[in-house]
């Protein structure tokens, strides 16, 4: 067998191929490695958050009230329960014609309470005796023409006498929805302003709005009267105004 060596110069030119190739690839691989950490740095930058800034609004709207609802209710104490729950029925009639008289509809007049209990008496060695009842019962009462209220109210005093219970009164209006609506309007133009505001001063422009949520909306306590004895023969009433207010958190983005 011969074997045959490769001469010096193909050896030598095989040695220069391969040196021309690994600089090619070296050369490709070279701006791949440079362009990738570029590449990072732009991807961090998109992933990075706007700057935002989240504020609350309040808004309040007001408006004269067109409803008072009335608390009225008899009372009657007998020895007897049954004694007791007869009296009250005759005054709650009573109590029911006059407020018919006056105008009021069936739909405006509600039971809110109807109640029998007994009447306890201490005697002299300490014990508690029962030595009667009590009946009532509760209504109220909406009255649509507010300045016809005081008239009600000295009506009823008039009929059911020393029965006759009037609780108090509130005023209010039919439909709280349009206050509503100029209370909302109002909590965000507050909040839209505030943004604007820390967008000045912190030297940016106001952007977007990323969300907005509202709170629950509250309406301060209507005035009330307290008791009113029964020998009024009307009521002087003073019904203010109704206020409505809601609230608003807003996020706005800075741009």
């Amino acid at each position: 067998m011969t074997i045959r060596r490769p001469s010096a110069a193909r050896t030598a030119r095989l040695l220069a191929a391969t040196a021309v190739l690994a600089g090619l690839l070296a050369g490709t691989a070279a701006p791949a490695l440079a362009a990738a950490p570029g590449r990072a740095a732009r991807a961090v930058v998109r992933a990075e958050a706007p700057a935002t800034v989240t504020v609350t609004g309040h808004g309040r709207a007001s408006a004269a009230p067109d409803l008072a609802i009335l608390s009225v209710g008899v009372e009657a104490s007998r020895p007897t329960a049954k004694e007791a729950m007869a009296a009250q029925n005759t005054a709650a009639e009573a109590l029911l014609a006059v407020l018919h008289k006056q105008g009021i509809a069936d739909r405006d007049i509600r039971t809110d309470s109807l109640s029998l209990s007994p009447v306890y008496t201490q005697n002299a060695q300490g014990e508690n005796k029962v030595t009667g009842y009590q009946a009532g019962q509760s209504f109220s009462v909406k009255i649509r023409d507010i300045d016809r209220t005081g008239q009600v109210i000295g009506a009823v005093n008039d009929t059911t006498g020393d029965a006759g219970r009037v609780n108090g009164v509130v005023f209010d209006v039919v439909d709280p929805s349009a206050l509503r609506v100029k209370a909302r309007e109002a909590a965000y133009k507050d909040a839209y302003e505030k943004a604007a505001q820390h967008a000045r001063l912190s030297g940016h422009e106001l952007g977007r709005l990323v969300s907005l949520s509202e709170g629950e909306s509250v309406r301060p306590g209507p005035g009330a009267t307290p008791g009113i004895a029964a020998d009024e023969p009307s009521v002087p009433l003073a019904p203010g105004e109704i206020e409505e207010q809601v609230t608003v958190s807003a996020v706005f983005e800075l741009v």
